[in-house]
Parts: structure tokens; C-alpha cells; sequence
């Protein structure tokens, strides 16, 4: 494994783009180390190696912005359990590793669904955003809740406090929980529907947003 470390590293420092790791030092994004390289390049570094659970377990560990996304690019889907979910969505602290731990590893579990339910109602800012990022994703790909008493429930808590980095993700897992099929952008707007009204311009622009999204889409 020792091999294949210094390996990434030297892609990495090859690929390396000091202009993008100043710039997100700069929003916020402190990593102890930042090579700013693209997510495209990542992935194309990524598909230079075997899936290795122990490999993108120390990876992870790392903190390092690239190691820890290709730690979610690496790690063997049909390996990483529940437990190792949980331990690593409660390490993330970006948005960006919230996206890409979604979009490369969690979406594709087969306990996905379980994950997002029990994410949405926790209270950590970014396990929160967690879930209802992996919702949208699990959405847009045909997933059906059963009964969506819960989702819009906490959807329209987190809505109800204003902008936040979990608004932003609830808002986007309700355009494609509506996009679905018609009935359900019926149900959502109905949940929402003394946001229509509401005094603050806020809640206001939340339905106008989700209306448009429906119209446009269904």
C-alpha cells in the first residue's frame, strides 16, 4: 500500500492547481493540505487503482481534500457497511466532501435509503445536509418513499428556520422528490402552500422556487 500512496501523491503534486487551493482557503476550506486539483482529474487518478477498503480507509483518515475524495471513490461499495457510514459522514465539515461521499459512495449502498431517512433528522448541520443531499440523489435515480410524511415534515422545519447549508439541501431533495411525478409536486406545493402568502419574502421566494421547478419539469 505504501507503493500506491506515494503514487497518488506524486498525480496529485503532478496535477496539483495552487490558484483553486488559494481560492478555497480563501471560502473557508481549510484542509492541512490542499492540492486543488479538479474533480474530473481525480476521478481519472482514481481509475488508476483497484477498490481497496483498507486503502480508502487511510485516505479518508487523511486530511487532505483529495485523499478524502478518493477515499469515496475507492472504497468497495459492496464492503462499506453502516458503521463505516456513520463514522465517516459525522467526520465531514465541507460541503464539497458531503457531495462527493453522496454522489461516489452513499447513493449506491444498499441501505442508502435507511441512511437518508435517519440523516435528515439529525441535528449536526452537515449529517442533516448529508441526507437530504443523498435523497435528492436517490430521487433522481427512481427511488419511491413509501410514505413521505417524514421528509416533508423535516424539510419543512429546516425551511422554516431560513437559509442555512441544510435549506439549500432540503429545497433541492423536494424539486426532485416533486420532478418524480405530478402528484407528488401537487403534494409538496399543498405542505407548503401557506408559503405562498407568508409575510416573509424568504418563505415566499421557497414556493415560487418549487412551483417554477414543478411547471418547468412536469
Amino acid at each position: 500500500m505504501e507503493e500506491i500512496i506515494k503514487d497518488i501523491r506524486f498525480r496529485l503534486r503532478k496535477a496539483m492547481n495552487g490558484v483553486v487551493s488559494a481560492s478555497m482557503r480563501r471560502e473557508g476550506m481549510e484542509y492541512k493540505l490542499n492540492f486543488g486539483v479538479s474533480i474530473p482529474e481525480i476521478k481519472v487518478i482514481a481509475s488508476a487503482y483497484t477498490p481497496d477498503a483498507e486503502l480508502a480507509k487511510w485516505l479518508w483518515t487523511q486530511d487532505v481534500r483529495e485523499h478524502k475524495i478518493l477515499a469515496t471513490l475507492l472504497f468497495p461499495r459492496e464492503a462499506f457497511t453502516e458503521e463505516d457510514a456513520e463514522s465517516w459522514v459525522g467526520d465531514i465539515r465541507y460541503l464539497e466532501i458531503v457531495e462527493q461521499f453522496c454522489a461516489n459512495l452513499a447513493q449506491h449502498l444498499s441501505f442508502a435509503s435507511t441512511l437518508a431517512e435517519r440523516w435528515i433528522s439529525d441535528e449536526r448541520e452537515n449529517v442533516k445536509t448529508s441526507g437530504f443531499i443523498l435523497y435528492a440523489r436517490l430521487f433522481t435515480k427512481g427511488y419511491n418513499l413509501s410514505s413521505p410524511d417524514s421528509f416533508l415534515k423535516e424539510a419543512k422545519m429546516i425551511l422554516d428556520k431560513g437559509i442555512s447549508r441544510p435549506q439549500r439541501a432540503a429545497l433541492l431533495a423536494l424539486k426532485r422528490y416533486g420532478r418524480q411525478e405530478e402528484a407528488q409536486a401537487e403534494r409538496v406545493l399543498q405542505y407548503f402552500s401557506t408559503y405562498a402568502d407568508a409575510d416573509l419574502i424568504e418563505k415566499n421566494e421557497f414556493y415560487k422556487d418549487l412551483k417554477f421547478e414543478f411547471e418547468y419539469y412536469n
